[in-house]
C-alpha cells in the first residue's frame, strides 16, 4: 500500500497484512518507521478520534527473515508446523499466523521484494537467532546462500520497485508507476490535492527504467538526462538517474530513472550527463521492469 501526505505526494510504502478481523500488522520502509507511526497517532487524535483503534510499534518484538528462491518453499516446509505449503494453502500476498520448529509462534507472508517466489518470516525476537540458524540448516542440501540488501537492492532495480531514490518527496503514486492503488471512490489523506493540475501534468518527470547503449558503459546514480543536441543547463534538464546497479542477470549496468513525459519515451536514446566526474554516454529508455516482466519467477 501507499501513504500520502496532505499535498498528495507519496509520503511511504509498505504492506498491510490482515492477521484476523480486528488485527492487522503494517511494515514500512525502514527509515520511516517512526515518522509513519507519529504520522498514524496523528490521524487517530486529530481526525478520526471517534474510531476504535490502536496502535503498537513492535519493530523490536519481531525478528523477520525473508527465505527467496526457487527452493524457499520446501526449505520453509522443514520448519512449519502442520501446514502443508501450496499455492492454494498460501497464495502470492497471503499472511498466516503459524508456528515452527515444533511451537514456536510465527507469522508467514509471502511477499517478494527481490522478485523471486520468496516468503518472510516472522518470529518473535528472542527465537530470530535459532530460526534463522535452523533455516540455514534447511536449506543446506539446497546450497542455501545468506544475502543482504546490496543483493536485494541489485534485485529490486532489475525488478523495477522503486525506494529511496525514487521516493524523494517529490514524486507522486503516479510518477512511480502505482497510480492504480490509488482508489476512484474512497477518502483517504491526499486524496484531493493529489489531483491538482500540476501533480498530474503529462510531462512531469515519472519512473523509467534505463540503460546503456553501450553494454560496456557505465551509468551512475546522480546523472542527468539530456535530448541528444542539447547543451547541460537547467533549462534543457529532463530528470536524472536515481538508482543504478551491475546486473548479473542482463551482464550490463541498468537503472532507475525520473524522466520528464518518461512513458511515452520508452525506446528512446537519451544522454546520460555525469557533470560531477565529466562522463557521459547514451542510454535507452525502457521500461522499469529490466528483467522477468512476466513475474514467472516470483510465481513459480
Amino acid at each position: 500500500g501507499l501513504m500520502l501526505r496532505e499535498d498528495g505526494i507519496v509520503y511511504d510504502d509498505g504492506t498491510t497484512s490482515r492477521l484476523a478481523e480486528d488485527h492487522y500488522v503494517m511494515t514500512t520502509t525502514t527509515a520511516n518507521a517512526a515518522k509513519v507511526m507519529s504520522q498514524m497517532e496523528f490521524a487517530h487524535q486529530a481526525l478520526w478520534p471517534d474510531l476504535d483503534v490502536t496502535y503498537v510499534s513492535v519493530t523490536e518484538q519481531w525478528a523477520q527473515m525473508a527465505v527467496a528462491g526457487p527452493k524457499s518453499r520446501p526449505t520453509l516446509q522443514k520448519l512449519v508446523d502442520g501446514l502443508t505449503m501450496t499455492d492454494e494453502t498460501v497464495p502470492y500476498m497471503a499472511a498466516k499466523e503459524i508456528t515452527v520448529m515444533g511451537g514456536v509462534p510465527a507469522r508467514l507472508f509471502r511477499l517478494s521484494f527481490s522478485g523471486e517466489h520468496a516468503y518472510e518470516l516472522a518470529v518473535p525476537a528472542d527465537y530470530g537467532n535459532m530460526v534463522a540458524r535452523a533455516v540455514m540448516q534447511a536449506g543446506a542440501e539446497f546450497d542455501i546462500t545468506p544475502y543482504g540488501v546490496e543483493a536485494l537492492s541489485i534485485m529490486r532495480i532489475e525488478k523495477g520497485h522503486v525506494a529511496g531514490g525514487e521516493l524523494n518527496g517529490t514524486t507522486t503514486a503516479t510518477d512511480l508507476g502505482l497510480g492504480k492503488m490509488m482508489s476512484q471512490k474512497k477518502d483517504y489523506i491526499g486524496r484531493m490535492l493529489a489531483g491538482r493540475e500540476g501533480l498530474v501534468d503529462s510531462n512531469r518527470q515519472c519512473v523509467v527504467g534505463i540503460r546503456p547503449v553501450d553494454v560496456n558503459d557505465r551509468i551512475r546514480a546522480g546523472s542527468h538526462l539530456l535530448n541528444q543536441g542539447d547543451k547541460p543547463s537547467m533549462a534543457d534538464d529532463q530528470g536524472y538517474v536515481t538508482s543504478v546497479a551491475w546486473s548479473p542477470m542482463l551482464n550490463m549496468w541498468l537503472g532507475l530513472a525520473l524522466l520528464a513525459n518518461g512513458r511515452a519515451r520508452h525506446g528512446d536514446v537519451i544522454r546520460i550527463w555525469d557533470g560531477l566526474r565529466g562522463t557521459e554516454t547514451l542510454g535507452e529508455i525502457c521500461d522499469p521492469i529490466h528483467f522477468d516482466r512476466e513475474n514467472k519467477r516470483l510465481h513459480a
